[in-house]
């Protein structure tokens, strides 16, 4: 359950990458928002509206221009690489990819004990094994290679090394986009359990509303680089106020035909009505040149 505490705090997030014929260009413009111990924020977004690379400069793979990045108190925005590796034990990642994640030179048991014997942390084959139970693959998944397993059992390798430092937050980056619709519920779930068990925060990013309902406390939309709707989950998936929101809501599939289509007529009709929330529009950019 989530707890008054406050682990991670993002403040006036600006992030500018150089522009092609110069000048600069914003991707993320004036972001704020906070993290909870045991809490799950999702940020929700269609591809390019920033999502992406709010975690990467929470992870310290993309720059920050202004404003700040707080974990536990202190900012972590732009800190040098020897405190980044620091870091590492209290905020991991899992990608969207999990084979192009983990070395596939390596078996899945040397891929968990890295991290950890890195930190010096004692013991490290017995955890892995703890860890491939926490996750739900056989202790004789260690000796395998990550070619040897499904999409959906490469994701559990790298849930498994993500838990391995015990980590108070953990990045998930599209974790569930590359996996068919049963195994995604699975790992769904796996994140969850996990959660209830390790009291871990997740910031969950993500395209699809229907996705991050089933595991969100609470769900931020970013759109042009700018946080469009954020609140409980349960209301922004299914009772959104923002008109983009809506939108989102309106394209994510349903399993009943009948619905969907119903959903593709409203969208087709809110296409052709346009936007009515000033909101909605071409964001002005600040910086660009």
């Amino acid at each position: 359950m989530p707890t008054t505490e406050r682990l991670l705090e993002v403040h006036d997030l600006v992030v500018r990458f150089p522009g092609r014929r110069g000048g600069s260009i914003t991707v993320i413009d004036g972001v704020s928002f906070d993290l909870a111990a045991g809490e799950t924020l999702s940020l929700v977004g269609e591809s390019g509206s920033g999502k992406t690379t709010i975690g990467r400069a929470i992870l310290g793979l993309a720059p920050v221009t202004d404003g700040s990045i707080s974990f536990r108190g202190e900012t972590i925005s732009n800190v040098p690489r020897s405190r980044r590796r620091k870091l590492a034990s209290d905020i991991q990642v899992v990608f969207q990819d999990p084979y192009s994640s983990l070395n596939p030179s390596m078996t899945v048991e040397s891929i968990l004990v890295e991290p950890l014997a890195a930190a010096g942390v004692e013991g490290g084959r017995a955890r892995v094994r703890h860890l491939l139970d926490a996750v739900g693959l056989p202790a004789g998944a260690g000796q395998r290679y990550p070619r040897e397993f499904s999409g959906g059992q490469r994701q559990r390798v790298a849930i498994a090394r993500a838990l391995a430092l015990e980590p108070a937050v953990i990045v998930c980056d599209e974790p569930t986009s590359a996996l068919d619709v049963t195994t995604q519920a699975t790992v769904l779930s796996l994140f969850k359990d996990l959660q209830a068990a390790t009291g871990v925060a997740y910031l969950f990013i993500s395209h699809d509303l229907g996705v991050v309902n089933e595991i969100s406390d609470r769900i931020a939309v970013l759109y042009q680089g700018r946080i469009a709707e954020i609140g409980e989950a349960h209301q922004v998936a299914t009772r959104p106020r923002h008109e983009y929101t809506h939108r989102l809501q309106m394209a994510a599939p349903v399993a009943d035909p009948r619905k969907q289509r119903e959903r593709r007529e409203q969208r087709l009709a809110l296409l052709a009505t346009g936007p009515h929330d000033p909101g909605i529009g071409p964001l002005a950019r600040k910086g660009d040149t």
